[in-house]
């Protein structure tokens, strides 16, 4: 953890000297972000580290001598240091990027590559962030003592860009359905199974969107359908929030929910970012608050940024019942604080708790 007002020291592990050329050239653009080193594999890594301990280390998976997991699971084992994943969106490169999640890294993006000049930029706010997400985290014990100061970029936009704000008449169309919808970022992860691992079969229908890159959150739902009692799925356009259910909006998309008669479903948005990301949690909340208002159950966790705050807070104005997971069982208490702030939460609930009240709060 860097010292206040200190920069935050990055070590890059990766194979492609072109991909690490890349990276540093990204991060070095940021005045919070210096690039302490670079490594072609976890060997020269090692070496770099025995002489200075960076504050975050990027990590690819694939490498050669030792791949990323491995070294991983060293670094988590003996000298805990936040660590964001950068995969290459192969099939087998996702699945592992979740088990990496699983073993301890805080973040996971997709490496850069040629684009557009939209494209490249979206990119260069997505790994700082994840940087400075990673830096904040809490590992184990530690704590974060710092808040990451937001990069000077464009105008950040609202959800706004992609819907307009509901008004009071849109959600008093009468239905007895229930829907519960979840927002989370650096640490989502883990929160969310340790969220759905506790509901039963028959719950509401469940609407998610958790920061993660394109394809990873398919490999993600699918992990937390073999462990859940709840079905899980990545969702598609048009799917149905059904009982038993969660759909989890796909990376590098937004999800809105709707609702035809008494029926909820999922419209996927491919607009701009959204408080620097897509999916939004402000998108999905400001839909949610718009067509089902007090049937709803709004539920932010743990993440930088503020994302969400103020849908929660549209949520509440709605009707619905609003939660904020507290800050000692947060990663990064950054999401929920800023909703907190707004007064935008009903109910400061442990992780552990938040599924018992979820349920109370709707059947």
């Amino acid at each position: 953890m860097p010292e206040m007002g200190a920069k935050i020291k990055v070590l890059i592990v990766d194979d492609s000297a072109v991909v690490r050329q890349s990276l540093a050239e990204i991060l070095n653009t940021d005045p919070e972000i210096e690039v302490m080193g670079v490594a072609a594999d976890p060997y020269y890594a090692a070496s770099k580290i025995a002489h200075e301990v960076p504050d975050v280390i990027t990590l690819d998976i694939e490498m050669p001598r030792m791949d990323g997991l491995t070294f991983l699971r060293k670094i988590m084992t003996q000298h805990p240091i936040p660590v964001v994943i950068i995969s290459s969106l192969t099939e087998k490169g996702t699945e592992t990027g979740i088990r990496a999640l699983e073993y301890g890294a805080v973040e996971i993006i997709t490496k850069p590559k040629l684009g557009t000049k939209e494209f490249i930029e979206e990119s260069r706010i997505r790994i700082c962030d994840a940087v400075k997400a990673a830096a904040s985290a809490k590992l184990l014990r530690k704590k974060a003592t710092i808040t990451p100061r937001a990069m000077e970029v464009k105008p950040k936009l609202s959800a706004d860009a992609i819907m307009p704000k509901s008004s009071a008449s849109d959600s008093m169309i009468k239905t007895t359905e229930k829907v519960i919808v979840v927002g989370a970022s650096t640490g989502g992860t883990e929160a969310l199974r340790i969220f759905l691992e506790e509901l039963p079969a028959d719950c509401p229908g469940i609407v998610i969107v958790q920061h993660m890159p394109e394809q990873f959150t398919r490999s993600f739902a699918d992990r937390l359908d073999q462990l859940c009692k709840i079905s899980v799925k990545e969702a598609a356009n048009n799917d149905t929030v059904i009982r038993g259910r969660a759909l989890i909006a796909p990376g590098n998309h937004h999800l809105i929910l709707k609702r035809s008669g008494a029926r909820y479903y999922v419209e996927i948005n491919d607009g701009p970012l959204v408080n620097r990301h897509r999916p939004s949690v402000d998108v999905l909340f400001r839909s949610t608050a718009k067509f089902a208002g007090k049937n709803a159950v709004g539920v932010i966790m743990t993440g930088m940024g503020d994302d969400g705050a103020r849908g929660l807070l549209e949520l509440k104005e709605a009707g619905a019942q609003t939660i904020a997971q507290d800050e000692k069982s947060c990663i990064v208490f950054g999401m929920p604080k800023e909703a907190i702030k707004l007064n935008a939460a009903d109910y400061i609930i442990p992780l552990d708790g938040i599924a018992q009240k979820v349920l109370k709060l709707q059947y």
